[in-house]
Formats: C-alpha cells, structure tokens, sequence
C-alpha cells in the first residue's frame, strides 16, 4: 500500500511544525534583542546569568545541562560574560581544575535592570493571540518539549545538575 507524500511546494514548507518552530524562534529572538538592546546580551547570556544567579558556584558543564545548551557553544557564552565583568571564574576547593561560576556585582546589577527588558519581549510573544490562546499555546509548548527532550542534540538535565551542584556545595 503506497504511503501518502507531503508535495513539493512552498505550501508545505510554510505549514510544517518545524519551520513554524524555526520562524518563532527568529520572531523570539528578534524580540529579545529589540526589547534588551541597551544590554548588549543575547537570550542564552541572560540564561545562563539566570542560571548562575540561582546557583553561585555552578561549573560549566552543570550549567550546560540547566539551560540545555551545548557544552562546546557554551565556552564562548561563558568567555563573553567574563569579558562583559558579569561573571568569574573561581577554582572549586574541592577539584583545583573545575571552574565555578559567579556573578561579579555588574552581573548582579544587569540581571536586576534587564529583567523589565526580557519580560516585555515575552509579552510581545504571545500579544498577537486573545489570553485563552497563550495560555492553551504555553501548556502544549511546555508538553511538547518535556515529551520530545530526549530528541534534542542537548537535553535538559537540570535536576540531575543541580542534584550533583547540591553535593558539590552542600
């Protein structure tokens, strides 16, 4: 029994889940980086000064499982931050070649005034629909990735992470 094909047309690119996806994510970016321009910080930056504002101390690799981002990618995030003077590297007490990560006081402070930024470029996301949409979007978006994270190149690992910070500081 033959299978039916998606055609080849513009149609079908344009309807496709993942160039949705793709597109929202430009649209998302595009967003962030009009709403927080004055920063000069790009959405993974603002992450991982999230990430390690909630847990002083994290080491790259951690960090990497919270914001599920590459590993190799998340070096230059890192080495930029530390250039910018909004995170420092310190050896851990415990292993002389692991490097904790913590917010220097620009950090402290760029996190606290761009907060308003990134909280407007998330309302202007989702302004287009009525509330009822945003709300039923967000739900099947959070179900979509929690059911689809181990497709991902990096998945989120943030509980184990954060169990294995939990004894490296505890």
């Amino acid at each position: 029994m033959p299978s039916k094909t998606t055609p080849i047309t513009m149609d079908a690119v344009y309807t496709a889940p993942g160039y949705l996806f793709r597109r929202m994510q430009q649209i998302a970016v595009a967003l962030f980086v009009e709403e927080c321009r004055a920063f000069d910080l790009t959405p993974v930056q603002y992450a991982a000064l999230v990430a390690i504002h909630t847990h002083p101390g994290i080491d790259a690799t951690r960090l990497s499982a919270v914001i599920a981002f590459d590993r190799s990618t998340l070096g230059n995030v890192i080495e930029r931050l530390e250039a910018k003077k909004l995170i420092e590297r310190k050896p851990s007490s415990e292993d002389k070649r692991v490097k904790q990560l913590h917010l220097t006081r620009a950090g402290t402070a760029m996190l606290r005034d761009i907060t308003p930024s990134v909280d407007r470029a998330q309302v202007r996301m989702l302004q287009p629909l009525r509330p009822a949409d945003r709300k039923a979007l967000m739900a099947l978006l959070e179900q979509l990735v929690d059911l689809n994270n181990e497709a991902s190149r990096v998945p989120l690992r943030a509980e184990d992470a954060l169990e294995h910070l939990g004894k490296l500081v505890g």
